[in-house]
């Protein structure tokens, strides 16, 4: 692997450093709370420092990933390495959500006035109730719907009243699901990165995916299982493209419908399925039932809801109207639309954006030098190791530009620190071109952790 000098790394983390600094000082003394409606800009929360019993395992488990984490992750099988990864994101996010303690960190969050477990009691006849959802979403509609249950198609708030109706209710056994799925997505992008780049780049990823920053979030917001459910939709994609199995294409199109339906940006992850399919076009080109399949698993879910008398269209068109009636509607897009990048750094972690750096000078140095990139069925070509790393920059920057798309469209006025999770672990993947990953991997978990013990982050 081509390793660049590390200063230009440096002068892009202490870039992103000076802008989250900026969004803070900006947010704090030219905007008030009215005008950006959260508690620590850019942040959604408030200054409240504070330890808690996650704090012990939450410093151990990040010395063990910075210790050991790179070697592990080099040397394990594959198939060692997987549930390795996941279960230490879930050591990562559980001790981090336990900082705040069981109540306030975990199974009192799914289920405050504006979040799904709020209405699962006007859920009896869930028929009835799709058929009638849409006349819920408006402010001034009769019992509208919470912030986030208006603001998300129906699949997410399904999801919480299935769980219940199995006998799993209330905020403990939310929690333990959506941090339980949500871990795996770090899996599924690694999954993703060994099929369309190579094991090796897939194996640098691992530690930075599994000691992610974003896990303050994922634990337990449902954009973290959003995330999983979006991440798992890509990963099978990849696998379909790269082993010819329509199989997989419609187990990713089937996600991929059900994605949709979770939430309504994550449309956007079509970006990312076509940088995949770009990927593997060889594969599609060689096997077109591949699309066909995808196309039929991505109409279930949709099919199965318009069947049901859900408008995905029409709820749409309403959410824009009650988001712009709310909040969105005095939040200014002159600060948001780069404080909402401050957000990101701050999910994502330094090391990411010295990531980006590379993966940007990766396309760049492709592009001067006009290098093809295929991956054939016998493995790499000769120069496979520097193929990967063009494969990889080619899926990351797919991921920045869903990432952008969502900023410019001024329908993510703050809150992304947890709307964007799902765009933003893509963006981790950037971190496999960085030399001296125990350094990189240090200053992640000490953002995490500083943020968790300083900031009660909340949504």
């Amino acid at each position: 692997m081509t390793r660049p000098r590390s200063s230009p790394d440096l002068y892009a983390a202490a870039a992103a450093a000076l802008l989250v600094t900026a969004a803070v000082l900006v947010g704090r003394y030219v905007y008030t709370y009215d005008d950006l409606i959260v508690g620590w800009p850019p942040l959604l929360g408030r200054w409240d420092p504070h330890l808690g019993p996650g704090t012990p395992a939450a410093v151990l488990v990040a010395a063990g990933v910075v210790a050991y984490g790179p070697a592990v992750a080099a040397r394990l099988p594959w198939r060692a390495l997987l549930p390795a990864a996941w279960g230490t994101a879930l050591a990562w996010t559980w001790s981090l959500a336990l900082i705040d303690g069981w109540d306030r960190g975990i199974a009192g969050r799914l289920t405050t006035s504006q979040e799904y477990l709020s209405v699962v009691d006007r859920w009896h006849d869930v028929p009835a109730t799709l058929r009638d959802f849409n006349g819920h979403i408006l402010l001034h509609s009769p019992d509208n719907w919470p912030a986030h249950v208006a603001g998300h198609p129906p699949g997410a708030t399904l999801t919480y009243v299935l769980l219940d109706r199995i006998g799993l209710g209330g905020g403990g056994w939310a929690g333990a699901l959506t941090i339980t799925v949500g871990a795996t997505a770090c899996v599924a992008v690694l999954v993703t990165v060994r099929a369309l780049t190579g094991e090796r780049l897939a194996r640098r990823a691992a530690p930075f995916l599994a000691l992610a920053p974003a896990a303050v979030w994922m634990g337990t917001s449902a954009d973290g299982y959003f995330a999983a459910v979006a991440a798992w939709a890509v990963a099978l994609l990849a696998l379909a493209a790269t082993r010819r199995s329509p199989g997989w294409a419609a187990g990713s199109g089937l996600l991929f419908g059900l994605t949709c339906y979770l939430s309504y940006g994550l449309t956007l992850f079509a970006v990312i399925a076509a940088a995949v399919l770009v990927l593997g076009r060889r594969g599609v080109r060689e096997r077109p039932v591949l699309l066909a399949a995808l196309l039929a698993g991505a109409a279930v879910v949709p099919v199965a809801f318009t069947a049901a008398g859900f408008d995905w269209w029409e709820a749409y068109r309403l959410l824009v109207t009650r988001y712009y009636e709310g909040a969105a509607g005095v939040r200014p897009y002159a600060y948001w639309v780069w404080a909402n990048l401050a957000c990101t750094v701050l999910i994502t972690g330094l090391a990411t954006v010295a990531g980006l750096r590379r993966a940007g000078s990766v396309l760049v140095r492709r592009r001067a030098g006009g290098v093809l990139v295929r991956r054939r069925a016998g493995g790499e070509r000769a120069d496979g190791a520097r193929a990967g790393e063009v494969r990889l920059a080619f899926l990351v920057a797919a991921g920045l530009l869903a990432l952008l798309a969502a900023d410019l469209s001024g329908m993510s006025k703050a809150e992304t620190e947890r709307i964007w999770l799902p765009f933003a672990l893509w963006l981790l993947a950037a971190c496999a071109f960085l030399n001296r990953p125990r350094g990189w991997l240090t200053a992640q978990a000490v953002l995490a952790l500083l943020v968790n013990h300083l900031v009660a982050t909340g949504w």
